[in-house]
This record gives C-alpha cells, structure tokens and sequence, in this order.
C-alpha cells in the first residue's frame, strides 16, 4: 500500500485531467502508476467511432517497453468482447477487481487468451474505463512476484485512476466524433456543460483555471469572457481588509473572420487577448456591482442596475457597455464562503441572444471556477507554508571546517508534490573531523517534513555526542519508532577526518555514494546498504575508507536519480558518467569548482523527470598534510604549562609564524593550567597550520568550562576571558572520554 493514498490520488487524478486527448490520458495512467501504484500496465481501447455504452471489440493501445517480464507472451493486439461473456460482465460493473474472483480470471482470460502467463497471487487488478455514458476501455496492472499483493486500498486507486482516463478518453471521442443528429436544446447545454467543467477541472492553478473557463466559454458560449478576481484573493477563513477590489484576470473572445463585427478593428490581432476594458474595479459599498455580487446568481444586464454593474466593472467608457441586454450575463464568482470574483459573458448583436437556461450554463462555469480558484489558493498558500518549513529546518549557511570545502543545493518536487522529507547537514566534530549526512524522509506530505526535522535535529544531537556512525544510525532507528510505526527515513552518514585523510560510512538503505577522484576518474563507493530507519532490529555497519586529497564525494537523495523514466541504478550510472564528463572540462590538472559541479549535476534531469525532492551535498576534501599538524600528550603535572609553551613556540617557529607566538603560548597556557588542574589522565595538545592556526587541548573531565567574569579577589577565572578577547574563534565539545578546548588565531597560512 502507499504510505499517502490520498495524496497520490490528488496529484495523479490531476496529471491524468489535464491531459488532452485520449493518447495522452492513457500517457499520464502509465506515469502515475508505474511504479508507485504497479510495475506495469497496459491499457485496451474501444472503438470511439460509434456511440454504443459497450465496446464489441478491444484494441491494444500499445504495449510499454517496461512491462519486460511481468507476462509471460504478449498480449493480444486486439479482442472481441462477446457480450454474454465474463468481460463484458466486468466491463458492465464498472469497478476494479483483483485476480482473486473466479469472474476476473475468466475476463483476463476472455481479454488475454490462454498463451499469456500472468504474475501469480492477487498481484493483477482489471480495471475498466467506464465514463458516466459509456465503457471505453479496460487497464490491467501488474506487480512483480518479489513484490506484495494488490489490496483493496490499492485496488481503489486502480478504479478511480482509471475512471479519471476515462473521462479524457470518452471527451477525445466526442471532440472526432462527427456530426450526429441535431439534439434537444436540454440535451445539448447539458454535454456542454460537462465538457466544460471538465475543462475548468484540469486546472492546476489560479491562472489554468481562469484559461480553461475562457478557452471553454469562446466561442462555443459566448463571443467573449472577461475574468475578474479579488486581489488579493483572501485564502481560507481569512477576512479582508478594506474595501473589495477587483482586478481583470483574463479576457478572451472571438477571433479571426467576423471578429471585426464586433470588435474594432484594430483590436483583433490573433496575438491580442485584451479587450476595452478597465483593469481593475473597486466595489463600492452599496452601488450597483456590490448588490449584483451580493445575489450570487447570473443575471442579464437588461435592466438599469445590472447594466450599471456592468459599467462599474469595465469601466463607464467601455465599449462594452454597448453590448447589453440579454446580449450580456454578469456571473458572480462565489466560492465556498464568499464572492471573489465575478465572469462577464457577451455575445455580438447578430447572434442569437441568450436564454434564461443559458443563465443556469453561466451559473455551473461559474461555480466551477469559483470552487477550483478556492482550491487553487489553498493549495498554493498550504504548498508555500510546506516549502517554507521544510526550507527553514535545513541549513541556511553550511560551516567551514578545516580542510574540506562543501556545497549543497534542494529542489522540491515537482509543483504537484512539493513538500518533502529531504535534507542534507554538515556537523563540524571535535578534531577537524566533519559530519556528512544526507537524509530523505518516505513520502509527500506536511508530515515528512515534521519528523524530517526532528530526525536531523536528532541527528546534531549525536554527532555532538562524538558517536560512530553506525551508533548515530542506530539512535536514529530508535527515534523513527517513537515516532510511528510507519515513519521510514533512509540515511546516509559519513564522518570525514582530514589530518588521517579516511572517512568513515554508516548506510540506511541510502543510495550509495560517488568518489569523484583527482584526474576525473569516478566511483561508486561500496558501502552496506543497510536498512532504512524505523524497521527496527537491524545492526548498522560502518566501513573505513581512503579520502584523497582533492577528491569530491557527492551525497545525494534518490529523486536525483529515480524517476518514472529510470530506475535507481540506471540513475546512479547516469550520475557517474556526468561527473566524469564534469571533471573532463576542467582537465585533470584542475578538479571542478564546487558550486558549478552541482549545477552541472541537476543539469542531467531532464524536462518531466523530476518526480521527488532532491538534497545534493558535495565534499571537496582538502586535507590537513603531516607537515601541518603537531601532537603532542602532557602528563598532568604543574611542569605541564611550561612545556606546553614551549613545544607551541617551537612549532609555529617551524612553520614562521612567529608574530602569533605570544598570544599562542598564553592561550595554550591558560587552557592546559586549566586541564591539570582536573585531569587525571594525560592531556592532549594539537596544533593545526591551514589558513588559520588551530589549538585543541583535550583532557578526562567532561565538564565543559564556563565563561565568565572573574572578581578583583579571585584567583582563577581569568583563562577563558582571555581566550574570548584574543581568539578569533573558540569553543568547548564534549567527548565520550573528556572534552576538547580549542580556539583558533588568525594570520595562520604564512
């Protein structure tokens, strides 16, 4: 079963709507559900030159490349649906079935002969096409025999996709069909209004609604629309604030031969939508456009209210004041709690003026639009509020640890799922080291990114415990159950130590990282892989690994790589060619720069291939070399101090850095006096030379010192003020073992 159903159904239904045409819908089926929903599909056609409500014969609408060898054989190019038969008994139901049912066998059998050998188990669903007047097809899914049966959640989104395809199905057939008999004038409005309500449906936004109303309405309706929206468009409960103001959307009308009739002539470019109209109009309290907003209902501009209303909407000095009468509707736009907006419909003074059931067709547009423009804005507001959560619990700036140069990028998903469960970090560790993660949270939905950001606020956490990786995955396990049952995250982590050039790599069912190697060469690192977080009962494993210097190590999550197009380790080969290819424009001499080698890698997506969010983090590992670093161990004694100061001034002299002696010897005094003091156990001192000079003093005691401010009469407390008024940087972590004191002066890279 899909972990969000609902969500799935919201996004695919509106794929499939917004096709055009039945070669498309059927297109958009296969999109959405291979392989989320099923590993295959293949989809049979009636023939849509006749009106029957049952087709006598199936035709194979082609058969995907991807279905491989989910079927034994291969489907029939075309059947007969012999009308006393258990297909046309299938057809009739209207509804999804499993292969469980005697009934189903013998329709799959009756649609797919006996030499096609289907997967075994309830792992076949048969779904017809049925719109409301008509079967037009049927579609059979598939699942691999590795993968779990078909349930009835499954099979219910199976129905109801399939019913939305009919829909772009049956439409294609009446657009090609030809002309039939004249029908009743009833009969006529009412297939009207369903094709164009259909219409208005596929919008996805503000915009593709009020485009469908228009596209709808001329000429088939009127000779032009004009759309009118609130601005700004008040989202769910919210009350505005001031007067109503409406502002001119859109605007369509008549085009080509006989346009001039009603339009003048200069204003009947092909290329030229606008009309004579105002662009936006303030709703007066009381005046004649707020008590037509007022009554909701389409009305005529045939009396003198309605044709001021009108006035006051395009303006008193509008041309299209002219066209009055029956020959004009004034159509409030009123969503689920109030007006938003209102349509004009007009018609030119040759043709047929309107009737009053024409009103009731103004009336369905537009409540329809009103209802979808509604929609539209809470949708866009819920996805804006997603996108800025999600974005806000990822990092705004990454940190600049000591030899190594890191770049990231996000994308959300595609507009039809935006919020994710995607995100990357970069943990500066006691030592130099570096904490790489890379993380992507199952599913699309509000919820994702909540335990997204408490799983990487859970992840800080422990890094700053100093845990292996494969612990820090394990802790994270336990979260995700605490969690829920059903919250699953995979997860990559990867602890990077530039002084012994290694990294360690700890995998939560996470795709593998890619070694960019100096000179261009490419690998993908093979790490376990590991189960993802929240199964539970999985001991992680972590792997040691060489991190040469000028390598670059990019993580990622899998919507850089997985798509509908390819799966995850066609992507990931994919991956590993364009960073090679990268890497070949720069020349072996000279890696990429970070920032461009990310762009270059979201560059492979191609148009439509971006299903799912994407976190990307590349590492560029500088290193720390031998020659730079200076370690040494001190017993805790009072002599302690003094040799301290000493090996300091004999390092920073070895690597000319004299003008930083003094302040170097007192800070390192200050903290090792600190440290015998408390320690037990030996005590640690290591200088770094990189672009700065980096001191750490380590000891046994795990509480962490305070800054503070020190009496005239007190003996101690003066150590760390002095660290903070001279340091560049400083700070204090706790170990498993003790802590480590640092501080950092600059002037280091002489």
């Amino acid at each position: 079963m899909l972990p969000d159903p609902q969500r799935f159904l919201a996004v695919a239904g509106r794929r499939i709507a917004r096709a055009e045409g039945a070669a498309q819908a059927v297109r958009e089926l296969y999109r959405v559900t291979v392989p989320d929903l099923a590993d295959g599909m293949f989809v049979y056609l009636g023939d849509r030159s006749t009106d029957r409500s049952e087709p006598e014969r199936l035709e194979l609408d082609g058969v995907p490349a991807e279905l491989g060898g989910l079927v034994g054989g291969v489907p029939p190019q075309s059947r007969p649906v012999a009308p006393d038969g258990e297909l046309a008994a299938a057809l009739r139901c209207g509804r999804a079935r499993g292969r469980g049912p005697d009934d189903t066998d013998k329709a799959l059998e009756e649609l797919l002969g006996t030499a096609v050998r289907l997967p075994q188990g309830n792992r076949v669903v048969l779904a017809p096409l049925r719109a409301p007047d008509a079967v037009v097809g049927v579609a059979v899914f598939l699942r691999r025999p590795d993968r779990e049966d078909f349930v009835a959640d499954d099979i219910a989104l199976a129905d109801a996709l399939s019913a939305q395809t009919a829909l772009g199905v049956r439409e294609d057939a009446l657009d090609t069909q030809p002309p039939a008999a004249p029908k009743a004038p009833d009969e006529d409005r009412l297939r009207y209004v369903g094709a164009a309500t259909r219409r208005i449906a596929r919008g996805f936004d503000t915009d593709e609604i009020v485009l469908g109303l228009c596209r709808a309405a001329v000429p088939t309706y009127s000779d032009a629309a004009l759309v009118y929206l609130r601005d700004p468009l008040p989202v769910g409960d919210e009350r505005p604030n001031g007067p109503a103001v409406l502002r001119l959307r859109r605007t369509d009308r008549l085009k080509g031969p006989g346009a001039e009739l009603v339009w003048p002539v200069e204003t009947v470019d092909d290329e030229q939508d606008d009309l004579d109209a105002s662009d936006w109009s303030e709703v007066v309290p009381g005046g004649a456009l707020a008590e037509v907003l007022r009554g909701v209902r389409p009305v005529f501009a045939d009396t003198p209210p309605t044709r001021a209303a009108l006035g006051e909407l395009v303006g008193e000095d509008s041309a299209l004041n002219d066209w009055v009468g029956t020959h004009a509707i004034l159509a409030p736009l009123r969503g689920r709690r109030r007006v938003t907006g209102a349509v004009v419909f007009l018609r030119r003074p040759e043709r047929p003026a309107f009737e009053p059931a024409d009103l009731l067709v103004a009336a369905q547009l537009a409540t329809h639009t009103a209802l979808g423009v509604d929609k539209a804005v809470l949708y866009s507001r819920e996805a804006f509020i997603a996108d800025r959560l999600q974005r806000a619990m990822l990092p705004q700036t990454l940190p600049r640890p000591t030899g190594v140069r890191l770049a990231s990028r996000y994308l959300p998903a595609a507009e039809t799922a935006r919020v994710g469960g995607d995100w990357y970090d970069a943990i500066p560790l006691p030592g130099s080291r570096v904490a790489l993660v890379v993380g992507d949270v199952m599913g699309h939905s509000m919820t994702s990114a909540a335990v997204m950001g408490q799983l990487r606020t859970t992840a800080v956490t422990l890094a700053g415990l100093d845990l292996p990786p494969q612990e820090v995955l394990h802790h994270l396990d336990e979260q995700a159950q605490r969690l829920g049952t059903d919250r699953m995250a995979t997860c990559l982590y990867v602890v990077y130590d530039p002084v012994s050039h290694r990294m360690t790599v700890a995998n939560a069912g996470h795709p593998p990282p890619i070694l960019l190697y100096p000179g261009g060469k490419t690998e993908v690192l093979s790490v376990p892989p590991g189960a993802p977080i929240g199964v539970g009962g999985i001991d992680f494993e972590a792997v040691e690994l060489d991190a040469p210097t000028g390598a670059t190590l990019l993580l990622y999550t899998d919507g850089l790589v997985e798509s509908r197009l390819r799966d995850v380790w066609t992507g990931i080969e994919q991956l590993r060619e364009k960073l090679a290819a990268t890497a070949q424009l720069t020349g072996p001499d000279r890696p990429p720069p970070l920032e461009a080698l990310c762009d270059e890698v979201l560059d492979m997506l191609g148009p439509g291939d971006r299903d799912d969010d994407i976190a990307l983090l590349a590492a560029r590992f500088d290193g720390i070399a031998p020659s730079d670093v200076a370690y040494w161990t001190l017993e805790p004694e009072a002599g302690a101090p003094g040799k301290a100061r000493r090996l300091t001034r004999q390092a920073l002299a070895g690597w000319g850095l004299e003008d930083l002696t003094d302040t170097a010897e007192l800070l390192v005094s200050e903290i090792v006096t600190n440290a015998v003091r408390h320690a037990s156990r030996p005590i640690s001192l290591r200088l770094l030379h990189t672009d700065v000079l980096r001191c750490e003093v380590g000891d046994d005691v795990p509480q962490l010192p305070r800054l503070r401010q020190a009496k005239a009469t007190d003996e101690h407390g003066r150590g760390l003020y002095l660290v903070h008024r001279l340091a560049r940087r400083w700070g204090t972590t706790r170990l498993g073992t003790g802590k480590i004191v640092w501080f950092e002066l600059g002037g280091g890279g002489g």
